[in-house]
């Protein structure tokens, strides 16, 4: 699906400007192009089909199904969502816009956003291929409780208070549309109408969140290119109990999606690095880098972006225990 933008990127950086795909400049810049290009299109048509879908259809029976006596499954189908939907971290981020402005709960729109950037099919079907089954599975399902157990907690703090105003504003506006909606019989709006609202909606938040893709992405690009080959080996590779946080913190600078971190995975592992310290720090790389959360502070005001960063990081420091404990017996 996204092969487009590494064709893209490959044709700007390789041939258009000459650069060689082995240099570490040829590589950062060519992660920039393809990530920065993909977010943008995934920004303009998750943003403007999700205003549409809002437009033309009861989103607040969803809405109500999902926040109501339902609340349980809907952190599972959260996060479910989130597993089967192609995004990295940066790029999950329009449809947890889209999400807020249906009004759907806060916890419910944060489990998808924990979920997505871990676990999507390919790299499922990598994993499955480097360590297993076992492995695998029990990495979904890690994966998958991150998301639930992180939407619950979010939901029980009221996280929504700490969402920047905009942001808080279409969550509410939301709820309002749902209980006005309940009250009355849908309104039919017309083609034309319902363009107007997704393309009005599109423009107000594609406006807010541009250019910080362009210094999130350009920072992850910066760190992806030139940390030095064996380093995380050569410091973490003897399995000490502090090796595993060390590794969550070594990875929240960096970047990378799901997908492109697993041949990471596979390099880290054969050179000796225990399989849970990899994980710790290749999830730590997809789920809590800096490139991320610069975007998701134009969303979220600091309290939140710093309780959501605290969880992740505990969350992942406590996978990677598991994982090296259990790794002996799997």
């Amino acid at each position: 699906m996204f092969e487009i933008f590494t064709v893209f990127a490959d044709w700007l950086i390789y041939q258009i400007m000459g650069l060689n795909p082995d240099t570490k400049l040829g590589d950062s810049l060519h992660f920039f192009v393809e990530d920065v290009s993909k977010i943008y299109v995934l920004l303009l048509l998750m943003i403007y089909l999700i205003a549409l879908v809002r437009a033309s259809l009861n989103v607040e029976r969803v809405r109500d199904f999902l926040a109501g006596r339902n609340r349980g499954l809907g952190y599972l189908l959260g996060s479910g969502f989130g597993a089967i939907t192609p995004f990295c971290s940066c790029s999950s981020i329009p449809v947890f816009l889209g999400f807020t402005s249906a009004g759907i709960p806060v916890g419910i729109t944060m489990a998808f956003l924990l979920t997505s950037p871990l676990i999507n099919e390919v790299a499922v079907l990598l994993l499955l291929s480097l360590l297993g089954w076992k492995f695998t599975l029990l990495y979904v399902v890690v994966g998958m409780a991150v998301g639930v157990l992180g939407g619950i907690f979010l939901d029980q703090i009221r996280a929504e208070r700490w969402l920047q105003s905009f942001a808080r504003k279409a969550l509410e506006r939301g709820k309002q549309q749902a209980a006005t909606a309940n009250a009355t019989a849908p309104v039919s709006l017309s083609f034309k109408e319902r363009h107007q609202f997704a393309r009005t909606e599109t423009l107000e938040i594609f406006g807010r969140v541009w250019k910080w893709v362009i210094i999130g992405v350009g920072l992850g690009a910066v760190l992806h290119g030139f940390v030095p080959d064996g380093w995380i080996e050569q410091h973490l590779g003897e399995g000490q109990w502090w090796s595993v946080p060390a590794a969550v913190a070594l990875g929240i600078p960096l970047y990378s999606n799901a997908t492109g971190v697993i041949p990471v995975m596979e390099s880290l592992i054969v050179n000796g690095l225990p399989i849970g310290t990899t994980l710790a720090f290749c999830m730590s790389t997809v789920a809590a880098s800096f490139p991320e959360f610069i975007l998701l502070k134009q969303v979220m005001q600091w309290r939140l972006l710093a309780t959501l960063f605290a969880l992740l990081l505990a969350a992942f420091t406590l996978v990677g225990w598991i994982f090296n404990v259990l790794t002996p017996f799997i």
